[in-house]
């Protein structure tokens, strides 16, 4: 079941809390206030996790969770940043004429 939430946390990092709220408190026991996590879901949903994982498993984020936490605002950067330079590319590109 761990490894079908984390593979299902890897690509689909919005459902995971989904499910995560709905069947679990691990969010909850992670941050003190709902806005943290609602704001982490439509902003950094990686963040939001790793966060959330450091909190549970090690008391805080120090040391190798850390660099998680870190790691996962450099993906979810990464995933926000990415879209916008893809769609400025595809602008870019002239447009083949068309034949008649």
């Amino acid at each position: 079941m761990p490894c079908l939430v984390a593979s299902i946390a890897f690509f689909f990092p919005r459902l995971a809390m989904v499910l995560l709220v709905v069947f679990s408190d691990y969010l909850g026991r992670a941050y003190d206030t709902t806005v943290w996590p609602l704001l982490g879901f439509f902003v950094l949903p990686y963040t939001t996790l790793a966060y959330a994982f450091a909190v549970n498993h090690h008391g805080s984020a120090q040391g190798i969770y850390l660099a998680l936490v870190i790691l996962a605002v450099l993906v979810d950067l990464g995933v926000i940043g990415g879209g916008g330079r893809s769609a400025k590319r595809l602008n870019r590109q002239p447009r083949p004429a068309k034949r008649h």
